[in-house]
Protein backbone atom coordinates (compact mmCIF):
# COMPACT_ATOMS: atom_id res chain seq x y z
CA UNK A 1 0.00 0.00 0.00
CA UNK A 2 1.60 3.38 -1.08
CA UNK A 3 2.25 5.81 1.57
CA UNK A 4 -0.03 8.31 -0.11
CA UNK A 5 -3.10 6.11 0.16
CA UNK A 6 -2.29 5.03 3.61
CA UNK A 7 -2.01 8.65 4.58
CA UNK A 8 -5.69 9.18 2.90
CA UNK A 9 -6.74 6.56 4.97
CA UNK A 10 -6.09 7.50 7.89
CA UNK A 11 -7.41 10.88 7.10
CA UNK A 12 -3.67 12.78 7.20
CA UNK A 13 -2.68 15.26 4.74
CA UNK A 14 0.63 14.81 2.50
CA UNK A 15 2.32 17.96 2.14
CA UNK A 16 5.55 16.50 0.68
CA UNK A 17 5.93 12.92 -0.04
CA UNK A 18 9.28 12.88 -0.41
CA UNK A 19 11.32 15.62 1.48
CA UNK A 20 14.65 16.34 0.44
CA UNK A 21 17.66 15.88 3.14
CA UNK A 22 19.38 19.12 4.26
CA UNK A 23 23.32 18.91 4.18
CA UNK A 24 24.86 19.74 7.89
CA UNK A 25 27.25 22.51 8.47
CA UNK A 26 29.19 20.64 10.42
CA UNK A 27 29.33 17.83 13.04
CA UNK A 28 31.57 18.16 16.04
CA UNK A 29 32.16 15.15 17.76
CA UNK A 30 32.31 14.83 21.77
CA UNK A 31 35.49 14.23 23.59
CA UNK A 32 35.91 11.03 25.61
CA UNK A 33 35.46 13.36 28.67
CA UNK A 34 32.02 14.81 27.21
CA UNK A 35 30.74 11.33 26.87
CA UNK A 36 32.29 9.92 29.99
CA UNK A 37 29.99 13.12 31.97
CA UNK A 38 27.15 11.55 31.00
CA UNK A 39 27.82 8.16 32.21
CA UNK A 40 26.35 8.58 36.11
CA UNK A 41 23.22 9.41 34.44
CA UNK A 42 23.08 6.13 32.37
CA UNK A 43 23.46 4.38 35.40
CA UNK A 44 20.58 6.13 37.32
CA UNK A 45 18.25 5.62 34.29
CA UNK A 46 19.12 2.25 34.27
CA UNK A 47 18.27 1.95 38.25
CA UNK A 48 14.69 3.13 37.69
CA UNK A 49 13.94 -0.64 36.99
CA UNK A 50 14.87 -1.68 39.79
CA UNK A 51 12.07 -2.08 42.70
CA UNK A 52 11.11 0.11 45.49
CA UNK A 53 13.40 -2.02 48.22
CA UNK A 54 16.40 -2.29 46.11
CA UNK A 55 16.43 1.63 45.38
CA UNK A 56 15.74 3.01 48.94
CA UNK A 57 18.53 0.40 50.24
CA UNK A 58 20.82 1.98 46.82
CA UNK A 59 21.41 -1.96 46.46
CA UNK A 60 20.44 -3.07 43.10
CA UNK A 61 23.65 -4.11 41.52
CA UNK A 62 25.58 -2.99 38.86
CA UNK A 63 23.41 0.18 38.71
CA UNK A 64 23.75 1.63 42.05
CA UNK A 65 26.94 0.73 42.57
CA UNK A 66 28.36 2.51 39.98
CA UNK A 67 27.01 4.96 41.94
CA UNK A 68 27.86 4.95 45.53
CA UNK A 69 27.34 8.10 47.15
CA UNK A 70 24.13 7.88 46.41
CA UNK A 71 21.39 9.19 48.66
CA UNK A 72 17.98 7.70 48.38
CA UNK A 73 15.20 10.06 49.40
CA UNK A 74 11.84 8.00 47.54
CA UNK A 75 10.58 5.80 45.70
CA UNK A 76 7.24 4.61 44.72
CA UNK A 77 5.07 3.34 41.32
CA UNK A 78 4.63 -0.58 41.17
CA UNK A 79 6.17 -1.35 37.57
CA UNK A 80 2.81 -1.78 35.92
CA UNK A 81 -0.58 0.80 36.70
CA UNK A 82 2.23 3.30 38.10
CA UNK A 83 5.35 3.10 36.30
CA UNK A 84 7.96 3.19 39.06
CA UNK A 85 9.19 7.04 39.65
CA UNK A 86 11.56 6.48 42.78
CA UNK A 87 12.29 2.69 43.71
CA UNK A 88 10.41 -0.20 41.67
CA UNK A 89 11.69 1.35 38.74
CA UNK A 90 11.86 4.96 39.68
CA UNK A 91 13.51 7.00 42.57
CA UNK A 92 14.53 10.67 44.07
CA UNK A 93 17.91 11.13 45.90
CA UNK A 94 20.71 13.68 45.97
CA UNK A 95 23.91 12.91 44.21
CA UNK A 96 27.01 14.15 46.48
CA UNK A 97 29.12 14.28 43.79
CA UNK A 98 27.43 15.62 41.35
CA UNK A 99 25.64 18.11 44.00
CA UNK A 100 22.04 17.42 42.21
CA UNK A 101 18.73 16.07 43.24
CA UNK A 102 18.13 12.78 40.81
CA UNK A 103 14.54 11.86 39.75
CA UNK A 104 14.59 8.61 37.83
CA UNK A 105 11.46 7.60 36.10
CA UNK A 106 10.70 4.26 34.49
CA UNK A 107 10.48 3.34 31.11
CA UNK A 108 7.53 1.39 29.17
CA UNK A 109 8.37 -2.30 30.64
CA UNK A 110 7.17 -3.97 27.30
CA UNK A 111 6.32 -6.91 29.86
CA UNK A 112 3.38 -5.35 31.59
CA UNK A 113 0.35 -4.75 29.66
CA UNK A 114 -0.77 -1.31 31.81
CA UNK A 115 2.23 0.72 30.37
CA UNK A 116 1.86 -0.50 26.70
CA UNK A 117 -1.31 0.87 27.12
CA UNK A 118 -0.64 3.87 28.59
CA UNK A 119 1.82 4.49 25.84
CA UNK A 120 -1.10 3.55 23.49
CA UNK A 121 -3.22 6.55 24.69
CA UNK A 122 -1.56 9.02 22.44
CA UNK A 123 -5.18 11.37 22.01
CA UNK A 124 -3.88 14.87 22.49
CA UNK A 125 -4.99 16.82 25.50
CA UNK A 126 -3.90 19.67 27.85
CA UNK A 127 -1.54 19.24 31.15
CA UNK A 128 -3.29 19.28 34.27
CA UNK A 129 -3.28 23.32 34.76
CA UNK A 130 -3.21 22.86 38.80
CA UNK A 131 0.03 20.87 38.60
CA UNK A 132 0.99 23.75 35.80
CA UNK A 133 -0.22 26.83 36.94
CA UNK A 134 -0.73 29.33 33.42
CA UNK A 135 0.27 27.07 31.18
CA UNK A 136 -0.87 27.78 27.77
CA UNK A 137 -3.88 25.87 26.34
CA UNK A 138 -1.58 25.44 22.94
CA UNK A 139 0.39 22.82 24.78
CA UNK A 140 -0.73 19.40 24.65
CA UNK A 141 0.62 16.09 25.59
CA UNK A 142 -0.52 12.54 24.97
CA UNK A 143 -3.18 11.56 27.11
CA UNK A 144 -1.47 8.38 28.30
CA UNK A 145 1.58 10.92 29.37
CA UNK A 146 -0.59 13.08 31.36
CA UNK A 147 -2.13 10.61 33.56
CA UNK A 148 1.02 8.78 34.02
CA UNK A 149 2.32 12.37 35.10
CA UNK A 150 -0.79 12.85 37.44
CA UNK A 151 -0.84 9.98 39.75
CA UNK A 152 2.87 10.54 40.94
CA UNK A 153 3.57 14.40 40.34
CA UNK A 154 2.38 15.39 43.85
CA UNK A 155 4.67 12.72 45.54
CA UNK A 156 7.53 13.22 43.42
CA UNK A 157 7.71 17.01 43.92
CA UNK A 158 7.55 16.41 47.46
CA UNK A 159 10.75 13.93 47.59
CA UNK A 160 12.41 16.63 45.19
CA UNK A 161 11.16 19.55 47.91
CA UNK A 162 12.64 17.22 50.94
CA UNK A 163 16.02 15.83 49.11
CA UNK A 164 16.51 19.70 47.91
CA UNK A 165 16.48 20.90 51.73
CA UNK A 166 18.06 18.34 53.19
CA UNK A 167 21.06 18.79 51.19
CA UNK A 168 20.84 22.25 50.12
CA UNK A 169 20.64 21.26 46.28
CA UNK A 170 20.12 24.15 43.66
CA UNK A 171 19.28 21.73 41.09
CA UNK A 172 17.49 18.76 39.99
CA UNK A 173 18.22 16.04 37.27
CA UNK A 174 15.71 14.03 35.32
CA UNK A 175 16.49 10.58 33.81
CA UNK A 176 14.52 8.02 32.48
CA UNK A 177 12.76 6.63 29.45
CA UNK A 178 10.10 6.26 27.56
CA UNK A 179 7.57 8.68 29.51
Amino acid sequence: MSSIVLAVLLGASIVNASPSLNARQSITALTASQIDAFTPYTYYASAGYCTNTQTLAWDCGTNCDANPNFKPVASGGNGDSVQYWAGTSGFVGYDPNLHTVIVSHQGTNPSEILPLVTDGDFFLTNLDSTLFPGISLNIKVHNGFRNAQVSTATDVLAAVKSAMSTYRATSVTMVGHSL
